[in-house]
């Protein structure tokens, strides 16, 4: 099966993805926000097949609002719903790439804290992956 993916749908994928990562680091303002920005972005590089060359370009035009943790929720959480739908029609198998990668992604960034993610990490890691699951 052959994707075509607009700029666009690029885009959003790379803003559900690196988002979501975002919207971690910013739940966890309390304890180590930047290294949970690396450990998440490493594991987005990591990623394979379509994805991987997708969020293999870091989205510069990627503009979240970063006035709270709501205001990102807002932009990306639906944009994690939109990128799963819009794979799901075009290549199931690369919908169920993505999933994985971002899921790998948000497992990273929580494991900057030393046991158990704090029940703010896990109820925004709850979230996305809920907003994975919606489309």
């Amino acid at each position: 099966m052959s994707v075509t993916l607009s700029d666009q749908d690029k885009l959003t994928l790379r803003t559900a993805a690196y988002g979501a990562v975002s919207l971690l680091a910013a739940a966890d303002a309390a304890g180590k926000p930047h290294r949970a920005t690396t450990e998440g972005s490493i594991a987005l590089s990591s990623a394979t097949g379509l994805v991987g060359h997708v969020l293999a370009e870091y989205p510069k035009d990627m503009k979240l609002d970063s006035k709270s943790v709501a205001a990102i929720a807002d932009q990306v959480l639906p944009a994690l719903t939109a990128a799963m739908s819009l794979l799901k029609q075009q290549d199931p198998a690369e919908a169920g790439n993505f999933r994985s990668t971002v899921l790998v992604a948000v497992e990273a960034a929580a494991r900057t804290h030393q046991g158990q993610p704090s029940p703010t990490i896990a109820d925004m890691a709850r979230k996305i992956t809920a907003a994975l699951d919606a489309a």
